[in-house]
Formats: structure tokens, C-alpha cells, sequence
């Protein structure tokens, strides 16, 4: 299967829809800084023929799911694409379990509150409660992808993997080729210890912002990840000791509204 650049690799089965799944793959070449694609574009992001572009880009247009702009000779994603992302979330249990308590939390402790689960080696935040004042956090927003390797919602979320999908995502950090790739494999390791160990897990790619993150595992939906972020300057560990009791607490309340939403 053509990836983009740095996707994860997948098995592909031969009765998938090779059609369908390149079309899919030419919607994922969009994203932020990339709103606006010609052909060539598209098929330098995914590695097709661009005249297998060229006819999916036809046909994707004709349903609506790409808008032609003929002055630059380019596409951007079409308006039934939002609608899906919308269905998504009013259609979520979890969201709808999550929504005001993850409020009320961000509120309460004057901290960011965020629900995320995984597209191949990204985190996606699918709800975001923003109550902090750091400018570039409050600009987080539901569909914003972050890096899964870097981030405690990443870290958890890799605790909660087989071995089989742990050691193929790490490979593919790996080939990334960071410098400090073998200080980074150590922070991954530790983290997804912590998890195990704990119940969660801590990180600060960013200057002064230190995140904790536990898994959410409510049976019948995919893995999700609950994290607490805040722009600081106190220590770490006293941060984990002001808010992890807390977002254990959280989790547990999710799931259980969970349960009796689905009950």
C-alpha cells in the first residue's frame, strides 16, 4: 500500500478495494499547510501514478469530496469531509460521556483537558477543554494532530499496544532519523512503564508545559488516551502530585458514564 512519507506501514489484505483505498489515501494528503493540492502534489504525498491521481481526483470532486479550483489548477477538502468528522463526534459515546466532565475538570483546576486516540504514528485530538494561558495551547482544536513519540497522549497510547504494533511504530520513529533517537527510545520505554506501573504517564516537549496522560480502554471502542496539560514552572513531580490522583479520578468517571450511557 502507498503510504505518505513517514505512515506506518500496513499488511494489506488482497480482497481490500484498491480503488477505495487509494482514494482514502489521497484525502489524508490534506492537512494543515497542505489545504490546497494539485495533482502532482498529491501524487508526490502518496506515491501513486499521477494518472491514477488524476482519475481518482475526477471522481472525488464529482461526489464532493474534493472542491476543483481551476485558477490554480489545485483541490481542497469539500464540505461532506466535515460532515463526517461531525457525525463522528455526535455519534461518540465516549465524547458524549466525556464532554461535561472533562468541562467541568478544566474548569475547576484551571487546566487544558483533552480526549485523543491514534492514526497510524499521530495522536488526533478528538475534544480539547482549553483553560490555560499559554496562547499556543488554547489554539489546540478537535481533528489537531500531534506527534505520538513526543507526547505523554503518544506514550500512553503506545503502553496499550501488542508488541507487534509497539515495535513497528517504534521502528517507524526510528526512521525518522533523529539524533536523539536513543534518548527518546529510553523516554518511550520509561513511559509506557509508568503506565503500567501508575495507571499514567508525564511528559514536556514544550518549553515550561508538563502533560500527564492515562489510557482510556471502555470495551467496544478503540483506545483512547485522556491527558491534563499546564504551562508551568514548577517541578515535575509536583505537578504529578497535584493532578495525577486527579486524572485517574477523571478516568474513572468517563468510563463508568460510559457504562451506564451504553447500559
Amino acid at each position: 500500500m502507498a503510504n505518505r512519507k513517514g505512515a506506518l506501514p500496513v499488511a494489506t489484505p488482497s480482497r481490500l478495494n484498491r480503488s477505495l483505498e487509494r482514494g482514502i489515501e489521497l484525502l489524508r494528503a490534506f492537512g494543515p499547510g497542505a489545504a490546497l493540492l494539485g495533482n502532482g502534489d498529491l501524487a508526490e504525498r502518496t506515491g501513486l501514478p499521477k494518472a491514477t491521481v488524476s482519475r481518482l481526483t475526477r471522481t472525488l470532486v464529482q461526489e464532493g469530496y474534493l472542491e476543483h479550483d481551476a485558477a490554480r489548477r489545485a483541490y481542497r477538502l469539500g464540505l461532506p469531509v466535515l460532515s463526517l468528522a461531525q457525525a463522528l463526534r455526535s455519534g461518540s459515546t465516549v465524547l458524549s460521556a466525556a464532554g461535561p466532565l472533562i468541562r467541568e475538570t478544566a474548569q475547576q483546576l484551571h487546566i487544558n483537558v483533552g480526549i485523543a486516540g491514534a492514526d497510524r504514528h499521530e495522536m488526533v485530538y478528538l475534544e480539547s477543554i482549553r483553560y490555560n494561558q499559554r496562547a499556543s495551547l488554547r489554539t489546540i482544536v478537535s481533528g489537531q494532530r500531534v506527534p505520538m513519540e513526543l507526547t505523554s497522549l503518544g506514550r500512553a497510547y503506545l503502553a496499550m499496544q501488542p508488541k507487534e504494533n509497539f515495535t513497528l511504530l517504534m521502528d517507524t520513529f526510528q526512521r525518522r532519523g533523529r539524533n536523539d533517537w536513543a534518548m527518546l527510545a529510553r523516554e518511550i520505554t520509561s513511559a509506557v512503564e509508568a503506565v503500567h506501573r501508575n495507571g499514567f504517564c508525564v511528559a514536556s516537549w514544550q518549553p515550561e508545559v508538563i502533560a500527564l496522560a492515562t489510557p482510556l480502554v471502555i470495551p467496544g471502542h478503540q483506545v483512547l488516551v485522556l491527558n491534563f496539560s499546564v504551562r508551568t514552572t514548577t517541578s515535575q513531580d509536583s505537578i504529578v502530585r497535584e493532578l495525577a490522583a486527579r486524572l485517574l479520578r477523571l478516568r474513572d468517571d468517563i468510563t463508568a458514564e460510559c457504562a451506564r450511557l451504553e447500559g
